[in-house]
């Protein structure tokens, strides 16, 4: 069988093994050039991408528990705990333990968290312009992601 022959008879089965053919790895790429566009602009504002998700959902929803951040970023708690730390460190964000449930740690934005907010505000234009994709596309390209990912996850947990 010949390279092509190959090929051709992956392409005919119900699924293909080559790399360019992969919908996570489409995904994948793509997801690393939105991340890599935003770094210029993250990195005026002192921030990585997981750190400027954190600040999202805090200027969004204000005090939260970190439990509850941590389910609106799709991450686990060992993953948001030091992300926070760093956040912390830098005087963005304040944790501390809830008065009616010492167990649960509320997150909030401090007054400079909150001044970031300002600066941050030219971000999603500038993510706009970069990728050449007008409102309508990039709101129909999200919902797509956003059936695909509770697709993805409905089948996860089967």
């Amino acid at each position: 069988m010949t390279n092509e022959d190959h090929t051709a008879a992956e392409k005919d089965s119900k699924g293909s093994l080559l790399l360019d053919d992969q919908l996570c790895f489409a995904l994948y790429a793509a997801q690393r050039a939105v991340t890599s566009s935003y770094r210029p602009l993250l990195d005026e504002l002192g921030l990585t991408y997981p750190q400027y998700l954190v600040l999202l959902v805090l200027w969004e929803r204000g005090e939260i528990a970190v439990k509850e951040l941590a389910t609106a970023l799709r991450l686990d708690y060992g993953t948001v705990s030091p992300l926070l730390k760093r956040l912390e460190s830098a005087g963005l964000v304040r944790r501390e333990r809830a008065a009616h449930d010492e167990r649960s740690v509320l997150v909030a934005c401090t007054g400079r968290g909150e001044e970031l907010r300002e600066r941050a505000a030219c971000v999603p234009g500038a993510l706009l312009a970069a990728t050449g994709l007008d409102e309508p596309e990039v709101a129909r390209l999200r919902e797509d992601l956003w059936r695909l990912a509770a697709k993805a996850e409905a089948a996860a947990q089967r």
